[in-house]
């Protein structure tokens, strides 16, 4: 079955999930809020690692700045589940983090996986897991990850 053919419709709808999530993620992370919401639903849910609950993309970037002096994403992959259609599509997007904790200090190979739900073509839920925890403890005993 790995080699069943993919209806064109079915890639379109991958493809156009990929592409939201990507762009939605580039601009979320300059940080650019306001715009990243053109791409989310208004009953958005977003849960952080530590099972952190937001619902903006506003709460994502206070989040941010409350960890890092600035951050961003350096993508590896962006992998639509099976099954996508342009009503629903599961995506995951993964790679590691960069950027510079409070005091300065620079920071990168940090790992992130993101899940996405869309709906209509628009955000509904987001998953964020990441190594920060682990790092920031790392720090806080002296130690480099």
């Amino acid at each position: 079955m790995h080699d069943a053919p993919i209806s064109s419709d079915a890639a379109d709808a991958a493809d156009a999930a990929r592409k939201i999530v990507d762009t939605y993620l580039t601009v979320l992370m300059k940080p650019d809020p306001e715009g990243a919401r053109r791409y989310v639903a208004a009953d958005l849910r977003i849960r952080f690692t530590g099972g952190r609950a937001m619902d903006d993309p506003a709460q994502c970037t206070a989040f941010n700045a409350s960890r890092y002096r600035w951050v961003k994403k350096r993508f590896e992959s962006t992998d639509v589940v099976v099954g996508a259609t342009p009503r629903s599509a599961v995506v995951y997007n993964r790679g590691t983090l960069y950027g510079e904790w409070l005091d300065g200090t620079p920071f990168e190979g940090n790992r992130y996986v993101d899940r996405y739900v869309l709906r209509e073509g628009l955000i509904v839920e987001m998953d964020v897991w990441n190594d920060s925890a682990e790092w920031m403890l790392s720090r806080a005993q002296g130690t480099q990850p």
